[in-house]
């Protein structure tokens, strides 16, 4: 082996190292050189193309969505056959909002990989389809030629129940969803009482009204975050924050959660203790060292911020887990919890294929249940925590944007800016389910949208009342 193809494969195993133990700093540094050391080398067209795409998965992964355009652009070039290049362009594409030039690239993709589900689902996503333009024939022809795998016929009953939902077929819809969730829950392992039996143990970890934090004035950037459950108009919240000349957009960081868990891990132990359980964890938590959890969260997200700004966005919903131990060890951070009306955030759940998260959105018994127990903490955090979270509706949000903007600012200690109302021309990259529709203008059309499907949510509004949650306007 040459000395640059060793020093491939070791830049290759550096990156990779790093982004395992999510060093992104080290990562970069190392992604640099590898660059560095392609940009120099010629080799035969495919094993370029390979090697250009493998620079654009990493510079993906660390959030360098520019440089990973460009990557593959190059393995394209190169290797235009290659479906996956396409199918890799086009998400970047749809993270940095360039709608159109996804879609054609999605076209390219499916054209060279017509069994690519996922791909068929994202496209669809990308707008609103219309009766006279949509990929329903398509997609039916699809799905009647697909593979019984499930991983081939989940994505595809998404995308048409996506756009029967677009042009007005609700019956449609309705089926193609429930057959896709069903198939998706059927080969999910996943036990819902362990997420159930988790709220009970945080409340009974952090029983009483939490005392104060004092403000730690901490020097950089602060967070803010903003939690709740998915699909609540969250990243709308973000892109309204991250349009002020003071905030920096992070994403989803899951960093907050990592550090609770590894801190807790370390925790004394007696000797030969079998490895601590979920619960174990959560009772140890409330007794961590929380300034130093703090600061191990905030050297964890200072590599991912783009910019080094007053304070920085959070916005990964299951920190609604951590409220407790957030308000102790970041005294700085804002926490704003972003709600939906009950049954419109079920059914928004419910309608969306998640990656590997969110496991109890694909049936509606499993929904209602984590939606009760969901709002049985927040109501626990808001009882414990006074003055520490700011509350705003999505449906106040999208009917009073200027009027709701302004107090989500006040809240979290920022002055007006008028930019925030143009939360769809914020350029920065969007890698979540929303990446397509924080792009048009605030819209309203999704608030009462669960209600086409009233009868077949039934089971979910039941239980939601037997609970005691209000279901009225």
């Amino acid at each position: 082996m040459s000395r640059d193809a060793l020093t491939l494969t070791t830049l290759r195993a550096e990156v990779t190292a790093a982004l395992e133990r999510r060093d992104l700093a080290a990562a970069r540094v190392a992604l640099a050189r590898l660059r560095a050391l392609y940009a120099s080398d010629q080799g035969p067209a495919q094993a370029m193309a390979a090697a250009y795409a493998e620079l654009g998965d990493f510079s993906s992964v660390v959030d360098d969505y520019s440089f990973a355009l460009a990557a593959y652009d190059q393995a394209i070039a190169l290797a235009p056959a290659r479906a996956r290049y396409w199918f890799n362009r086009a998400a970047v594409r749809r993270f940095l909002g360039e709608l159109e030039l996804a879609e054609r690239d999605y076209d390219t993709a499916l054209k060279l990989d017509p069994a690519d589900g996922e791909a068929w689902l994202n496209r669809s996503d990308l707008r609103v389809q219309s009766p006279d333009r949509n990929h329903l024939p398509e997609l039916e022809c699809a799905l009647a030629n697909a593979s019984a795998h499930w991983r081939a016929r989940v994505p595809l009953r998404y995308a048409l129940a996506k756009e029967y939902e677009d042009v007005g077929e609700y019956a449609k819809s309705w089926d193609h969803l429930h057959a896709g969730a069903q198939l998706r829950r059927e080969n999910l392992q996943y036990d819902p009482q362990l997420d159930l039996d988790t709220v009970q143990w945080l409340i009974e970890a952090f029983p009483d009204v939490l005392p104060a934090s004092a403000p730690g004035g901490g020097i950089g950037p602060q967070p803010i975050f903003i939690l709740g459950l998915p699909r609540t108009g969250s990243t709308l919240v973000e892109r309204i924050l991250g349009s002020h000349s003071e905030v920096c957009s992070g994403g989803e960081f899951t960093d907050f959660g990592t550090a609770v868990i590894e801190q807790a891990r370390r925790a004394p132990r007696a000797p030969h203790a079998p490895p601590p359980t979920r619960k174990d964890l959560v009772i140890t938590s409330a007794h961590l060292d929380f300034a130093a959890l703090g600061a191990d969260y905030l050297q964890r997200v200072q590599p991912r911020l783009r910019q080094q700004l007053r304070r920085f966005t959070d916005k990964l919903p299951l920190n609604y887990l951590y409220c407790g131990l957030i308000a102790r060890a970041l005294p700085d951070a804002r926490i704003v919890h972003v709600t939906r009306h009950p049954m419109a955030v079920c059914y928004a759940m419910y309608k969306v294929l998640f990656g590997q998260g969110y496991p109890f959105s694909y049936d509606l018994g499993e929904i209602a249940a984590y939606y009760i127990a969901y709002r049985r903490l927040m109501e626990h955090w808001q009882a414990t925590l006074p003055g520490r979270l700011y509350h705003v509706a999505y449906e106040d949000l999208v009917s009073d944007p200027a009027g709701q903007g302004r107090a989500l600012l006040g809240a979290v200690d920022l002055a007006w800016e008028d930019q925030c109302l143009q939360s769809h021309k914020n350029a920065a990259p969007v890698a979540t389910a929303s990446a397509s529709q924080v792009r048009r203008p605030i819209y309203t059309s999704s608030v009462a949208l669960w209600r086409r499907y009233e009868s077949q949510l039934e089971s979910i509004s039941s239980r939601l009342l037997a609970a005691g949650i209000a279901l009225d306007p």
